[in-house]
């Protein structure tokens, strides 16, 4: 099959030990992202198997329209960003594997890691100091301060654990039953909405992107914390209504925010106000980018199209596409 692999910013993917389970398969790989419908037609203009990496590139009708010879698409995680109506009325398969079992900690470790570079001021000072100036601003401890997580499951509960490693008064907010399990685990609950947003010295959500989830961090809980309190988001974006936090950010408070995650992405807007903000660490949503994780993730990918190939396809999230006959395909 030809196969191409969109989005594969770092090139890691083509250099993975399970890209040989691909071997007798024409595979081509490109590092950069490309928006551009008619671009996209030509790159993917003889591809029969297209491996997405999450949601770095969305897979409308119109767009799958133009794809004559696409028969799968194998994709990691969730699948909200491809038209899987659009792919089974075209005949396209959709295959899902799910990220490797404990990926999630490694959101979490860039999560602590951003909330140190933030509270320390760790990007600014190497910074200053390429620049000539030696230690020209105070940073602030974790120890004895108060971590707040919003959202407690599995993610939640590891960063809760960090915060408390880290000698931090953890408190929760988080759904009745999510609330529960913190507190057995010996969390302090928070009183009150308005409470957690006003006491808390970092917030760290920790929410899945739901319906009832999308915006639910308002600018008016942003402007509630402390003047120099650190607002952290490695879950969704969209947990945030849209502009709140460049609103909240220009008003003073929270003082800091350490993003991994955009409402567009790839975030290529280098004149963005989060990307000018001094107080704001970004990183290119790499929660979960290690070679540990990708290594089996991708082996779980790469296995659906061999699958398919083969003749026995497998994880389809549109298995009614079987035995269809449409034509070009």
């Amino acid at each position: 099959m030809k196969i191409t692999i969109l989005d594969d910013y770092q090139g890691a993917l083509r250099g993975l030990e399970c890209i040989r389970l691909l071997e007798g398969h024409e595979v081509t790989g490109w590092d950069d992202h490309v928006a551009d419908s008619d671009e996209l037609v030509a790159r993917l203009a003889s591809t029969e198997a297209l491996v997405l990496i999450r949601e770095r590139s969305r897979m409308p009708a119109p767009l799958l329209e133009r794809l004559p010879n696409l028969k799968l698409i194998s994709n990691l995680g969730s699948h909200g960003h491809v038209d899987v109506e659009a792919c089974t009325r075209l005949g396209i398969a959709v295959a899902s594997a799910a990220p490797a079992p404990g990926t999630f900690n490694n959101t979490a470790e860039l999560t602590w890691g951003l909330i140190l570079a933030a509270m320390r001021q760790i990007p600014q000072q190497v910074a200053a100091l390429r620049n000539g100036a030696w230690a020209p601003m105070t940073g602030r401890n974790l120890n004895g301060n108060t971590l707040g997580i919003y959202g407690y499951g599995r993610l939640g509960s590891v960063v809760a654990g960090y915060g408390r490693a880290f000698g931090m008064h953890v408190v929760i907010l988080a759904r009745p039953d999510s609330a529960t399990r913190a507190a057995a685990d010996g969390y302090e609950i928070a009183e009150s909405r308005e409470a957690f947003f006003s006491q808390c010295d970092v917030v760290s959500l920790h929410l899945r992107l739901l319906d009832e989830t999308r915006g639910t961090v308002r600018e008016s809980d942003l402007t509630q914390m402390k003047p120099d309190a650190l607002l952290v988001n490695t879950s969704r974006a969209e947990l945030i209504a849209p502009g709140a936090l460049v609103a909240a950010l220009e008003a003073g408070r929270p003082g800091m925010a350490a993003l991994d995650v955009y409402d567009e992405e790839p975030f290529e807007d280098a004149n963005h106000p989060l990307l000018n903000m001094p107080n704001v660490v970004c990183t290119p949503h790499i929660g979960y980018v290690t070679r540990e994780a990708f290594e089996p993730s991708f082996a779980d990918v790469f296995r659906q199209i061999v699958a398919y190939a083969d003749g026995a396809p497998t994880n389809l999230v549109n298995p009614e596409v079987l035995g269809r006959s449409m034509p070009g395909r």
